[in-house]
């Protein structure tokens, strides 16, 4: 019997207790080969309208919990999942064509998400104010949100739902998780699983994979204060307008189109080394992928050839395959619209160097070159293995391009001069920024979020994880009540 025995989960949802959903099921095929994976319970606006009433009702003993018992969950469900953690694996290459190298290290991130949201239990939740009156104790405390809801995306299911679910739960929230139906055994049966294990208290986590209806019944919902929604910045724009509506928070980790900038004195084989790994890990489907490479003219000829080397020496097949690099990308239609990109980058004017070919799902490492800044694949999130390289002319022009974006998410910049580095980080417009380093860089701890299309400000991670989880109530309490004139 497998670690979670997920086959035995077939076309049932997770909302107090395992059962089957209203809204039917759905088959999981493999994209590498269109082998059936499973059958997952798709939810419906009911199945919502359930698990929000029996969460809300959950929540208060959940969230009156020592955070001691809260702690002890976390990391049983840690612990459950290490258990586990082959069968996720396997899970996760067969679903969503990870590599094998991706899904171990989306496995091993997820475990760091819940050791540092139990840590979450641990910071100080309140601090003493001032007051008029002697005696009068005044202190504004953190107190839970009440129910959270999750939306999470199938490119990394597991990693990008825990980031919201365990910190939402450490903090004494209820959760309503939907993951995404392309993801949904690692990014939503797996997580239920766990917190099943751990002894996490029956009503407080529900799992709940729909489409579009499923997730807006989940935004509007009356019980719902807060949304953290991970996903592309169209779609987050809806979920934003509609949460904005409702007096809402929402909390948006949405796309990007993440530049790394080769300036003149770079070292160019890291930059390299470094860029390819930000375009074709997971194939591109990252939302901090390497999207556009900037290089100083200098070196623009000398970079083309040295990653189209690079890209050309990578291995293209079945994920399950460790020697494999670049397995397929999530459908068809995804490979069909990272195609289309390219062809019109190249009527554009952009020059093809290598690849640009599908076969299904499959799309071959690409270099384009000579991109302008009005090309497609300049401007678009490609979401596919394709590297598109611009030239400039100084630190300004390299600065220009990389703010000429209407996303904000991460960005790199390579160089021998450290505080050249810096100064060029400070200008551009990212949540992120790594000098001498990659664009898909993350961690638990971290203040990980973007800025305009890639995000409205909100951080997960670490105690950043308060602001977006809790809300600051105002206690005061005298010894005697005060008398006034009326």
């Amino acid at each position: 019997m497998s670690a979670l025995n997920l086959n035995s989960l077939q076309g049932l949802i997770f909302s107090d207790g395992w059962r089957i959903p209203s809204g039917g099921e759905r088959e999981v095929h493999n994209p590498a080969d269109g082998s059936l994976v499973g059958t997952i319970g798709l939810g419906d606006p009911a199945d919502i309208d359930r698990g929000c009433a029996v969460a809300a009702g959950a929540q208060p003993q959940w969230g009156l919990s020592p955070a001691t018992h809260r702690r002890q969950v976390l990391l049983a469900a840690a612990g459950a999942l290490a258990e586990a953690r082959a069968e996720v694996v396997s899970t996760l290459i067969a679903e969503t064509g990870s590599t094998r190298g991706k899904a171990e290290q989306e496995v091993t991130k997820s475990l760091d998400e819940l050791s540092s949201a139990a840590s979450l239990t641990e910071h100080p939740t309140g601090e003493l104010l001032p007051h008029d009156t002697p005696g009068t104790l005044s202190m504004a405390r953190r107190i839970p949100v009440g129910v959270v809801g999750v939306i999470s995306p199938w490119n990394a299911p597991l990693l990008l739902a825990l980031r919201s679910v365990a910190p939402a739960l450490a903090l004494g929230n209820a959760v309503v998780l939907k993951p995404d139906p392309k993801a949904a055994l690692s990014g939503g049966a797996v997580i239920a699983r766990i917190f099943e294990r751990a002894g996490l208290p029956a009503g407080v986590l529900h799992v709940v994979p729909g489409g579009p209806e499923t997730g807006e019944a989940l935004v509007t919902d009356p019980r719902v204060p807060v949304i953290s929604f991970t996903g592309s910045s169209a779609a987050g724009r809806r979920v934003g307008a509609a949460a904005g509506a409702l007096i809402k928070r929402a909390v948006l980790e949405l796309g990007g189109n993440n530049p790394v900038l080769v300036l003149d004195d770079a070292d160019l084989d890291a930059a390299v080394n470094n860029a390819a790994w930000g375009s074709f890990l997971h194939q591109g489907q990252i939302c901090m992928a390497t999207g556009r490479h900037l290089v100083h003219e200098s070196l623009a000829v000398a970079y083309v050839e040295k990653i189209t080397a690079k890209a050309e020496s990578l291995r293209v097949g079945d994920p399950a395959d460790p020697a494999v690099n670049i397995g397929p990308l999530i459908t068809e239609d995804q490979a069909a619209r990272v195609e289309k990109i390219v062809n019109e980058a190249v009527s554009a004017g952009a020059r093809l160097v290598s690849g640009g070919v599908r076969t299904g799902t499959f799309f071959t490492p690409t270099v384009l070159a000579d991109v302008a800044p009005t090309s497609p694949a300049f401007t678009e999130e490609i979401f596919g293995p394709v590297i598109a390289v611009t030239p400039f002319t100084d630190d300004d022009h390299a600065v220009a391009l990389a703010n000429a974006s209407e996303y904000g998410l991460s960005a790199a910049v390579h160089t021998r001069d450290f505080a050249r580095g810096l100064a060029v980080a400070a200008r551009i417009r990212a949540g992120m920024v790594h000098v001498n380093g990659q664009t898909i860089n993350d961690a638990a701890h971290i203040p990980m979020g973007g800025l305009g299309g890639s995000g409205n400000g909100g951080r997960h991670g670490g105690h950043w994880n308060l602001d977006e989880f809790t809300h600051w109530q105002w206690v005061t309490a005298s010894p005697t009540a005060p008398t006034y004139p009326i």
